[in-house]
């Protein structure tokens, strides 16, 4: 039994912003991570040409600037150097190889035990705490679909984690399926690199340029967020004009309702629009089956492929672990509460990283969450 004032589960961006900030008040806490270094979607499971998709100013976590010679828009290499940065900086050491499998409020101590399981030796250790931070972020456990006929398809199935680049793939017909940023851009990096690329967009999608983006958010501060909204959706008309043609459509909902509602970001444009409208990436509605190497769409038209990505995002795993919790996570692992008091729980629980607004929203949390257990105490 290892007893610590504050266990933080997750050692991605938002557990290490939560460290720093409770590093500056001078309290204790422990870091348990289940992979073998922090930011292991950023070192380990992200694509080579990602890029932060909002403006730096947005993306900074607390107490450490990023350098000055950073561009706008910072490339994967320079977020992980700024992380290694950060963690040097303030300190951090994690516990790595710890998978957390039980998390529950004990009534009499009035004290959080947290039982994970050491990887490396398979052995269960348990932490008692008196506050504990869930830091596991939106992007936990890799989701792919259940499709009818996919055991029967005879080429690489991959899900977006695992993709690199698309040198691999050149002048084999590839199908991306999501059209989520990650879809678009991998997509965008396959045809690049040669490939005969498509891509499923199953829903409605609002396609936006980082710019557009950008003034959007300074808006925000000043106006409504609905004419906010409106205004994005004009000026996306004037920049992409009637996206039909190309079989996509707008969502009846604005980009910042959507992201604020369901989390469900706009698409950060980078260039892959250009190669859908001169038909260098084909759009393709949903999947109905698979046979052999032939997919079958909802349209009744099928497509022979030689590999297919999944850009089907993530699932989160609290609800599995976390035990005791009516008030703070539902059972996808999302705030219950509207933001901005989606952070806090009861019985000292508290969340980083979940409130649906990248790294702007986890940084905002972890200076909450130390300030309230800094008061706390």
């Amino acid at each position: 039994m290892q007893e610590q004032l504050v266990i933080i589960v997750g050692a991605g961006p938002s557990g290490l912003a939560t460290a720093a900030c409770l590093n500056l008040h001078s309290i204790p806490y422990v870091i348990l991570e289940r992979e073998d270094c922090f930011a292991s979607l950023w070192k380990k499971y992200a694509y080579d040409r990602l890029h932060l998709h909002l403006d730096k100013q947005f993306c900074v976590l607390p107490h450490l600037p990023f350098p000055v010679s950073y561009p706008r828009f910072i490339s994967k290499e320079q977020f992980v150097s700024y992380l290694d940065d950060y963690v040097s900086h303030f300190k951090i050491s994690p516990l790595y190889r710890r998978c957390v499998e039980l998390a529950k409020f004990d009534e009499s101590s009035k004290k959080w035990i947290v039982k994970g399981r050491n990887l490396d030796s398979g052995e269960i250790e348990e932490f008692t705490g008196r506050f504990l931070v869930v830091a596991s972020g939106e992007t936990s456990n890799p989701y792919t679909p259940e499709i009818a006929g996919l055991n029967t398809f005879p080429g690489d199935v991959i899900h977006s984690t695992q993709f690199r680049n698309g040198k691999a793939f050149r002048d084999q017909n590839v199908l991306v399926v999501g059209s989520g940023n990650s879809g678009m851009e991998i997509a965008l990096d396959l045809a690049n690199h040669g490939a005969k690329t498509s891509i499923v967009v199953r829903s409605p999608v609002h396609i936006l340029s980082r710019e557009i983006v950008y003034v959007g958010l300074i808006l925000l501060k000043y106006i409504p967020l609905n004419v906010v909204d409106s205004f994005m959706v004009m000026l996306s008309k004037l920049v992409y004009g009637d996206l039909t043609k190309y079989g996509i459509t707008r969502p009846k909902e604005g980009p910042f309702f959507m992201k604020v509602a369901y989390g469900k970001y706009p698409v950060f444009d980078v260039g892959t629009f250009n190669k859908i409208k001169s038909r260098e990436i084909q759009v393709l509605p949903a999947i109905s089956s698979i046979r052999g190497n032939e997919v079958v769409f909802q349209s009744g038209k099928t497509h022979p492929f030689d590999a297919i990505v999944f850009c089907t995002g993530f699932k989160r795993s609290t609800n599995i672990w976390l035990k005791g919790d009516e008030y703070l996570l539902n059972d996808d692992g999302i705030p219950k509460p509207s933001f901005p008091n989606h952070w806090k729980g009861k019985n000292g629980l508290y969340c980083a990283g979940l409130s649906r607004r990248g790294l702007y929203g986890a940084s905002a949390d972890a200076n909450n969450i130390a300030s309230d257990i800094k008061s706390l105490l």
